[in-house]
């Protein structure tokens, strides 16, 4: 078929209801898939249908994400081969052992894969359930498990050197990361909010900041997966969450520009030219490729800047991290005494989800697990295999008991394709090359229901489900009660992790808001109890931008009006944690009075407390800010924001507080 044949093709395809992109990444994919049967049939190995599986898992649109997909695939492969063999020989042959230990070993997976990020999380979660399949697919013959473990790893093996072969011939090299222009903007935005702001104009709204977050929580989400394959992408990735991050601290001082104690007016001159050199910062951003262009227009309106606040600290940050952001583009780093200067990048690890979905994944393995052993039902390995998938994976999505919706209706396709096959084309053959080469049209079937627009949610399932149910072994003899009873077994594996999702623990958008949210108090509790160091302080400070962003994003998806109360929420634990390191400073001052150091030890307290009462907490604030005299101003009027921030937010920051 010719290039242009094949393009008419798919121009058709889509007036069928098939989106053309997908269709064309799919099609190359069930082809790397064919390859990858093809090539483990012929090396011998006695799943070669595993192969195909590991091609679907492994195909990414980008080379470096599918260079590190790659590799995690590979890693997660052995470890959990390893494990799955270990499981067996410890469990000498007894079902409950076996199930028990599967369990801890999957829970452990789930738990470590959710503190961990992109396709890091993807290769401990495959270790859970790659030991889980070979555990439990021979599980009446342990002595068979070596030659199992083997063939799980090089059908493994196999499938990863196909999606290689094949993407790497057909998939670009990288693409521009989604968002470098739209935070440019931002920035340019900010420059300009400066600019007024040097001339003694109001604050920003909160709509305004809410606006801006939202916005930068939105490009954040997506950045981890073009972090993927070369450390020049990383680089890229950590430049411009850096620049977010600067972007963050300027936006909460100008949110403070109303106290005139916080930030001291330039005079007429002084403020005409920082308001001219920011103007002119802002649009060579704009307006030029090269973030670069705008340092020397920063680098004058930091010089006219001094004397107003945190003003010129900002803006050495802000050129940072432009520096920064415009020199990975070109693959060079940060120079190292520029990099110390300059605002850390540190994320955000959800310690509270990752205890629940080790928690979850033990509880569902072992309760099905225990429900095998006492039944003794065939297709019970089948239905725990499935679970095993679908309270790892799943374990990290946003709402994995309405995503089961999908999977369920993904693998009753896989089912009816596998069957269709089985029962309508391996009876014919007579090898196992036929059978073989039966299986690989309908591998394409899989591609094509991957691709339409009515079921391409579900497609990706009904790809790797039609494989594992077809295990071509010759002579071959239809059992239609078998094949049906193993189908509704593997359809049993989503419902029981919708069970899990829904009854053990239950995931929920609103959980996770409510996660954050205790995470950010809890760390405010901590710095309560404990001093801490400028560097500490440039860490949390770090992360909290970073959970501020997925605050934001999460309580998006609840509902756009919670956006709102989210941004504000974020911003009050920023100022409160701002107020007390300011104590922790002004407590350590020996030559206070003794009632001042008596107030500042209370307002500590109340702090390290701060769920059981946020309201006393704000009272011990105000209480500090009116010991302090004249001299400490500033310190005072930064009390007073954080104690008021408190008294506006106190379901965020009590321990009863609901999303």
């Amino acid at each position: 078929m010719s290039l242009a044949a094949y393009d008419r093709l798919l121009a058709r395809a889509a007036s069928w209801g098939f989106d053309s992109a997908r269709l064309r990444l799919h099609l190359r994919t069930a082809l790397a898939a064919c390859l990858a049967v093809l090539a483990a049939w012929a090396l011998g190995l006695e799943h070669p249908q595993w192969a195909g599986m590991t091609v679907w898992a492994a195909s990414q649109p980008l080379r470096g994400q599918l260079l590190e997909k790659s590799f995690f695939r590979t890693t997660g492969t052995v470890i959990g081969t390893a494990a799955g063999v270990g499981l067996v020989l410890l469990a000498g042959g007894q079902l409950f052992w076996l199930v028990t230990g599967l369990a801890l070993w999957i829970g452990l997976c789930a738990g470590l894969g959710n503190l961990q990020r992109s396709f890091a999380s993807y290769g401990t979660m495959l270790a859970g359930y790659s030991a889980a399949m070979v555990a439990l697919l021979d599980s009446g013959h342990p002595e068979h498990v070596f030659a199992l473990g083997w063939d799980r790893l090089f059908t493994a093996l196999t499938g990863v050197a196909a999606a290689l072969l094949v993407g790497w011939l057909f998939t670009p090299r990288g693409a521009e990361i989604p968002g470098n222009t739209q935070v440019r903007q931002l920035c340019a935005r900010l420059l300009r909010d400066l600019a007024a702001s040097a001339q003694g104009s109001a604050a920003l709204s909160p709509q305004e900041l809410a606006r801006r977050l939202s916005a930068m929580a939105v490009i954040e989400e997506g950045l981890d997966p073009h972090a993927a394959g070369s450390q020049r992408s990383r680089q890229a990735v950590r430049a411009l969450r850096r620049l977010m991050n600067v972007q963050i601290s300027t936006l909460m001082w100008l949110r403070d520009s109303a106290g005139a104690a916080l930030h001291p007016q330039l005079d007429m001159a002084q403020a005409q030219t920082v308001r001219q050199a920011l103007e002119q910062a802002a649009h060579q951003l704009e307006t030029q490729a090269d973030p670069l262009a705008a340092l020397p227009a920063l680098a004058q309106a930091r010089s006219a800047s001094q004397g107003w606040g945190a003003a010129p600290e900002l803006l050495a940050h802000i050129a940072l991290a432009l520096q920064a952001h415009g020199l990975a583009a070109s693959d060079q780093p940060l120079p190292a005494h520029q990099r110390a200067r300059a605002l850390p990048v540190v994320l955000h690890s959800d310690w509270l989800g990752a205890r629940r979905a080790l928690l979850r994944a033990f509880a569902a393995m072992f309760s099905v697990g225990m429900v095998w052993v006492a039944t003794g039902w065939s297709g019970g390995a089948y239905m725990l295999l499935g679970l095993s998938v679908m309270i790892t994976v799943f374990s990290s999505f946003e709402n994995p008991a309405f995503t089961m919706r999908y999977v369920t209706l993904g693998q009753a396709m896989g089912v009816v394709v596998a069957l269709a096959c089985q029962w309508l084309v391996w009876p014919w053959a007579h090898s196992q090359l036929q059978m073989v080469l039966g299986m690989l049209p309908f591998i394409f079937i899989g591609a094509l229901l991957f691709s339409h627009r009515h079921t391409m949610l579900s497609g990706y399932d009904c790809c790797m489900v039609l494989l594992l149910a077809l295990t071509p072994h010759y002579p071959y003899t239809v059992d239609y009660g078998h094949s049906l009873a193993m189908g509704l077994a593997i359809i049993t594996g989503p419902l029981a992790g919708w069970l899990a999702y829904r009854f053990i623990l239950p995931v929920t958008v609103q959980g996770r808001v409510q996660g954050l949210r205790a995470m950010m108090v809890r760390e405010l509790q901590a710095m309560a109890r404990a001093p801490m160091q400028p560097q500490d302080l440039r860490v949390w400070r770090a992360r909290l931008y970073h959970r501020l962003l997925r605050l934001v994003r999460t309580a998006e998806k609840v509902g756009s009006e919670q956006v709102q109360d989210a941004a504000d929420c974020g911003l009050a634990a920023l100022r409160v944690g701002k107020a007390t390191y300011l104590l922790h400073q002004l407590h350590a001052d020996s030559q206070h009075s003794d009632s001042l150091a008596r107030s500042l030890h209370h307002g500590l307290q109340r702090l390290a407390q701060l769920p059981a009462s946020p309201t006393r907490a704000a009272q011990s604030l105000r209480a500090v800010a009116q010991r302090l005299d004249a001299a400490h101003a500033t310190q005072a009027a930064q009390l007073r924001l954080a104690a008021r921030d408190l008294a506006l937010h106190p379901s965020f920051f009590s321990e009863t507080a609901k999303v």
